[in-house]
């Protein structure tokens, strides 16, 4: 049986002892929002990979998490299952079982064929619709207050990205309108700014999180009919603000371990003592009644263990730009006014012996060409994963980011069940990197690639694949200037056709940054681009390394990330629109890269970082598949500081595909299975 996301192009395989027929039921019955529900009868089922599970009973006596190679003997009663696998997925039976779960595997086995009921639900969201707003200060503080309408519970479960709905679109119009449907949370909380467009914008995550209402006033101020909490006017509103945003849900997450999930968590072990409040005893309290308490906590003391943050994102305070407002709030992102410098960018490169993927331009003479591009250098004031910047001009460290690059994303369609791959090479001196695909794009059970490769295409063919091909992921390898991407006959450039028809894309091509922002407005979601000229031995390098992080389910703003760290040119490469897209589900959990280092003898330190993605954001909470860790841990971020041995090092890197880093150097654990490391 395949559950199937056919939308986001995710699956959940699950295998039974005998051919099920799946009968509809009702979605109602389940505590927690399915898309749909169904019944299968089945004596043994098994996922092909190790999710998350949470396991209740009706008697209380279970409430734990399912540990890998953890075995339990379960009595007759009624009990549910809850999986964090890339469709969300709970399961009910109501008869004793034998429950394993192992490195890559789930089962559950009955005495008997039994009745399994299932509910499943995507982790795609969309707006339930629009708002719309004229560019007033007031009716935009009244717009800006009503995406909180779209979080599901104001309890301290809403720290789960599940329980975050997509907030509704804003459009600027002649008039405030507001939907019926979309009702902000009588919460009781207030937040008080000035009516300045620069504080509504930064304002507007905190706002959503709170389901608080924005209303204008001369010093900015949180209140409720309890409390008032004053910020600091001396230029640090931006920053207090997300400080705020942070510690609020940091302590939200390690309230609600007292509620659904009573997981062992990490951060709790490490805060506890700390806090000037009983965890147990706030949970239940309104939120209004939660936030004095939350505030008497000291930002630095809990900081080091907060999850690192996805997303800042340096919007233009001007009225137009509201749109970008509820996409940055579906990620909590951080909202910044524009502030950068000034920087030149030498867009030639020149390294003896070694061929540049540059031509010279068919459209402007030699002399006339720019060798220079003027960039903007972001004040960075986060550690983000993602820096995206909506303001004018070219950013250097951040991503160029865009309204349409969301826009197009709320459009999507069913598409096929594999994940269609366009490689275009249209340069034979460079299908080194192009021979390295085949071995990296592969055919995978769970999620199955369908690769086309080009080579050499004419402008026509390359508009057709561009057009028509509805391709997920296009790969083009070859020379690409400001004005178009080079074709077997000319430059075709991306600015003159009328839309496009793919996902995600890397223009593994000299200056391929104005072509790459062609594409996003024309259709395309986002992807890799180039602000310069590059060396094809290191483009090649840089190929190879996107191709297999985003064939690991790696999203692109840490995929760049990584290339920036570790590449020898990763600077000259750029997201251009939604740095959290990704192409294909991970294997297991967040992905992630591995730190070794050894200390002596044979121990090595071993630190864990891990990356977000569509279905695990920020609030989620994994667990390392090491025998000796049982806690669960804050996502994203860093596991580290772990000792372990050589044989446990060996055993770790032989179940987990994902890379590690030896030595400052990126080593692809491809084959798992199969250890590649060595002393």
């Amino acid at each position: 049986m395949v559950i199937k996301d056919h939308v986001k192009q995710r699956q959940v395989r699950v295998v039974t002892d005998r051919d099920v027929v799946p009968e509809v039921s009702s979605t109602s019955s389940f505590k927690y929002p399915v898309d749909e529900a169904f019944t299968i009868r089945a004596k043994r089922l098994s996922l092909r990979q190790s999710p998350w599970v949470y396991l209740r009973s009706s008697d209380g006596e279970y409430d734990q998490t399912i540990r890998t190679h953890e075995s339990i003997e379960l009595e007759a009663g009624y009990y549910s299952l809850d999986f964090t696998t890339p469709v969300k997925i709970y399961a009910r039976f109501s008869d004793g079982a034998s429950i394993s779960k192992g490195m890559e595997t789930f089962q559950i086995e009955f005495s008997e064929p039994t009745d399994i009921e299932f509910g499943v639900r995507s982790y795609h969201k969309r707006p339930a619709g629009s708002i719309t707003t004229t560019g007033e200060p007031a009716d935009l503080m009244s717009a800006i207050s009503t995406l909180s309408s779209s979080l599901k519970t104001m309890s301290c479960e809403r720290s789960y990205p599940t329980l975050r709905g997509y907030p509704p679109r804003i459009e600027l119009g002649d008039e405030l309108r507001i939907p019926d449907q979309f009702e902000r949370p009588k919460t009781g909380i207030e937040f008080i700014v000035p009516p300045q467009l620069d504080y509504l914008f930064s304002a507007a995550p905190l706002t959503y999180y709170l389901g608080a209402e924005l209303v204008p006033g001369r010093s900015p101020r949180l209140v409720t009919d309890h409390f008032e909490y004053q910020f600091d006017t001396n230029g640090r509103f931006e920053t207090e603000v997300s400080e705020l945003l942070k510690q609020f849900l940091f302590l939200d997450c390690v309230v609600r371990t007292e509620g659904l999930y009573q997981v062992d968590l990490h951060e709790r072990h490490e805060v506890e003592s700390s806090l000037p409040f009983d965890i147990k005893n706030i949970y239940d309290w309104p939120l209004r009644e939660q936030l004095p308490s939350y505030l008497e906590v000291s930002f630095d003391e809990i900081e080091p263990y907060i999850p690192r943050w996805c997303l800042t994102a340096y919007l233009p305070p001007r009225p137009k730009d509201v749109r970008a407002i509820p996409h940055i709030v579906n990620e909590l992102g951080i909202i910044r006014e524009p502030r950068a410098h000034e920087r030149a960018f030498e867009r030639s490169v020149s390294e003896p012996g070694s061929p540049r993927r540059a031509v010279k331009p068919q459209k402007r003479s030699v002399e006339d060409e720019e060798e220079l591009l003027n960039l903007v250098e972001p004040i960075i004031s986060d550690d983000s994963i993602e820096h995206a910047w909506f303001g004018d001009g070219v950013p250097v460290g951040a991503s160029k980011s865009s309204v349409e690059s969301f826009e197009h994303q709320l459009d999507e369609i069913e598409r096929n069940d594999s994940i269609d791959i366009t490689v275009v090479c249209n340069d034979p001196n460079m299908i080194d990197e192009q021979e390295t695909l085949d071995r990296v794009y592969g055919d995978r059970e769970e999620h199955p690639f369908s690769v086309t490769t080009f080579f050499g295409v004419s402008k026509q063919k390359l508009a057709e694949i561009l057009q028509e091909g509805q391709s997920d992921l296009l790969h083009y390898i070859g020379h690409a200037t400001p004005d178009g991407l080079r074709c077997s006959d000319g430059e075709l450039d991306i600015r003159e056709l009328d839309a496009v028809s793919l996902n995600v894309f890397l223009l593994n091509a000299c200056r391929s940054f104005e072509q790459a922002e062609a594409l996003v407005k024309k259709g395309a979601y986002g992807g890799v681009a180039t602000l310069g000229d590059i060396v094809n031995e290191h483009a090649v390098e840089v190929g190879q390394a996107i191709a297999h992080l985003l064939n690991l389910g790696f999203p692109l703003r840490a995929t760049v990330e990584l290339v920036h760290k570790h590449g020898s040119i990763g600077q000259r490469y750029i997201i251009v629109g939604d740095g959290s897209l990704d192409i294909v589900q991970p294997d297991a959990g967040a992905p992630m890269i591995s730190s070794i280092e050894k200390i002596e003898n044979d121990d090595y330190e071993l630190s864990i970082q891990l990356f977000p993605t569509k279905f695990q954001q920020i609030g989620t909470t994994v667990t390392p598949h090491l025998d000796d860790i049982k806690k669960h841990f804050l996502h994203p971020g860093t596991i580290g500081g772990l000792t372990i041995n050589k044989s446990q090092l060996i055993d770790y890197l032989t179940w987990n595909n994902y890379p590690f880093d030896m030595g400052g150097e990126i080593n692809w654990n491809e084959t798992l299975g199969v250890v590649l490391f060595e002393d």
